[in-house]
């Protein structure tokens, strides 16, 4: 459902989405400068817009930021997006983590490419990896930092000094491409 709000004289619409999944609220500006509030059931319309209000200069800054790309190459993926770029993804990370696991020789066990929209990837503690299908999209770099990433949370299973140490063995210059992942600079190839 589309909602208004007035924020700071600015008109901002919002798509209001409860979901029986969610656990809390969460705020998410599209490529496309849209914007949508997914919320549990339980919490009202005065809590949304409370939260939009107390986000209003992030929110105003990355629909700003999203609006003016030149050319939006960052796009909503479908299903059959994710179906039709799934093995090439998974043949990409396989050849990456053959060739970071050669130097870290962390042994892991099973791999697997998801269509997910919050995370490039993960580590469980059983030791497997999952992979956005998205990696494909990036800069050879970004992709390798991710990689990593995930390959040291099996001697690591934290973000501890020692983790970000494995990682700087072979990416040093994480902490400038962690810094562009968290500000949504997402370099596509």
């Amino acid at each position: 459902m589309q909602k208004n709000i007035i924020v700071d004289n600015n008109k901002i619409t919002y798509t209001l989405s409860h979901s029986r999944r969610a656990r809390r609220m969460r705020l998410a500006v599209h490529s496309d400068g849209s914007v949508v509030v997914t919320t549990p059931f339980f919490v009202g319309e005065s809590m949304v817009e409370k939260l939009i209000r107390e986000k209003s200069r992030w929110l105003l800054a990355k629909i700003k930021y999203f609006t003016q790309l030149p050319d939006r190459k960052i796009v909503r993926q479908t299903k059959a997006d994710y179906e039709k770029h799934k093995e090439d993804a998974r043949q990409l990370v396989f050849d990456r983590l053959e060739y970071y696991s050669q130097q870290y020789k962390f042994p892991f066990n099973r791999v697997s490419i998801r269509n997910q929209k919050t995370r490039w990837g993960s580590c469980s503690i059983k030791g497997n990896l999952n992979f956005s299908y998205k990696v494909l999209f990036l800069v050879k770099r970004v992709q390798d930092y991710i990689i990593v990433h995930e390959l040291c949370h099996l001697k690591e299973f934290n973000h501890s000094r020692q983790f970000w140490n494995l990682v700087a063995q072979t990416i040093p210059e994480w902490k400038a491409i962690r810094r562009e992942l968290k500000n949504n600079v997402l370099i596509v190839t």
